[in-house]
């Protein structure tokens, strides 16, 4: 059975508050190859790692990130204890221990991730094969495409893994990121066979983990990467 890269899902969601230092420490203590975030663009303009395009759910504050700046965001509290961090901390955190998939959940992230990306390879311990891009924006993954032609970009899809295949040829994807929902073994091969890794979403229970195993997917993103 082959080897499947472990990805811990916001880090490692299912111990610790979703996308936080914390949580992605923690998913690191598990010996994950990889850590997935999302990420936003403020109204400032930094990059942050959050998941929802409002703060309501998972902080004390209330409406959109992108219309809230760095000021304002960085003293509110996830969960009441935690720090919004930005992508750059999250680089920094994880620098050698560890891949990343960066997931541009909203709206013109595509350049500034880039650039933060080239900078980290450019002065840290980085190369561009640590670093996937991921969206259901496919507007993002567009603009990721013509601004950096290395960029390594995965296609998100809950729809149809044949579909992303074909997006992910017009985007020189080098992976395709399925729910499981849609994952069949044949699909995977298909897939794999026109030369995409396939990294499959949300994966908890020991079946469904065993099922991906078998399914031979390349890697497995889990809100407990510890079951992996």
């Amino acid at each position: 059975m082959k080897t499947i890269i472990k990805i811990g899902h916001r880090g490692a969601k299912g111990h610790l508050a979703e996308n936080t230092l914390e949580s992605i420490a923690k998913a690191i203590s598990f010996g994950v190859d990889m850590i997935e975030i999302d990420v936003h663009r403020c109204a400032s303009g930094e990059i942050v790692v959050l998941h929802d395009f409002t703060l309501d759910r998972t902080t004390n504050g209330s409406g959109e990130i992108a219309k809230k700046d760095w000021q304002f965001l960085k003293g509110l509290r996830v969960e009441g204890k935690y720090k919004i961090p930005l992508l750059t901390d999250v680089l920094e955190l994880i620098e050698g221990k560890c891949a990343i998939n960066i997931e541009l959940k909203g709206l013109n992230t595509a350049e500034a991730v880039c650039d933060i990306v080239k900078e980290h390879i450019k002065t840290g311990n980085w190369e561009y094969q640590d670093f996937i891009l991921s969206s259901f924006q496919k507007n993002e993954l567009f603009e990721v495409r013509k601004y950096n032609e290395q960029m390594p970009i995965g296609v998100l899809s809950k729809a149809s893994l044949s579909e992303a295949i074909k997006l992910g040829k017009q985007l020189k994807a080098s992976a395709i990121h399925p729910s499981a929902g849609i994952v069949t073994r044949d699909n995977v091969r298909e897939a794999q066979a026109e030369g995409f890794k396939v990294n499959v979403w949300t994966i908890n229970e020991p079946e469904a983990i065993a099922r991906m195993k078998e399914f031979e997917v390349d890697g497995i993103i889990s809100d407990f990467p510890d079951r992996l």
